[in-house]
């Protein structure tokens, strides 16, 4: 994990210096400190999603570039099977899966998401960035978190929210909640 997240420092901070995106602008549109910022591009800090999230659009690249060096090539159709989306892991309590990331030019972001259970609360670990999403519930329960507004979601249960508000989820009841969420740009 250290190693990829090194990696993905590196691509950030080159494409930041080919883009001529200062550190303060970049800093300032995470809503950080620029020492904070300069932390994550030397990969002493680990990612949120909604940092990359954030960071991609702003230098005009899809999120796989960042994460994976390489650039997504298809525009018909892509076709990932059970099991096999791009895996993300950013926080302990989160495991993204990337349900396209091989498709170019997309207009939305669809990941299979399990939030596992955790003695931290959400609610005081949002992250925002632009954008709207939608998350479904497939399996499991968990609390969505906007802004001051809590909501207990279960299996069959979607929720859409602007994605630039402060937003977090939570794993009710012990169990892990599995759900898919499709952040559109």
């Amino acid at each position: 994990m250290e190693e990829k997240t090194k990696q993905i420092a590196e691509r950030i901070s080159m494409l930041r210096d080919i883009m001529e995106v200062s550190a303060e602008e970049m800093a300032e549109l995470l809503g950080i400190s620029v020492d904070e910022y300069l932390e994550y591009e030397k990969g002493n800090r680990d990612f949120a999603f909604s940092f990359l999230y954030t960071v991609a659009e702003k230098l005009n690249v899809d999120i796989t570039d960042l994460l994976t060096g390489e650039s997504a090539r298809l525009t018909l159709f892509s076709y990932v099977k059970s099991g096999e989306g791009l895996a993300l892991h950013r926080r302990k309590e989160y495991k993204y899966q990337h349900l396209a990331y091989i498709f170019k030019n997309k207009k939305m972001e669809p990941f299979l998401v399990t939030v596992e259970p955790s003695d931290v609360n959400a609610a005081t670990h949002k992250n925002a960035h632009s954008g709207q999403e939608i998350n479904y519930i497939i399996e499991g329960h968990m609390t969505v978190f906007v802004e001051d507004q809590s909501i207990l979601m279960g299996p069959g249960d979607t929720i859409m929210f602007d994605s630039k508000h402060p937003h977090a989820m939570q794993a009710e009841n012990g169990k892990p909640c599995k759900f898919l969420a499709i952040i559109a740009k």
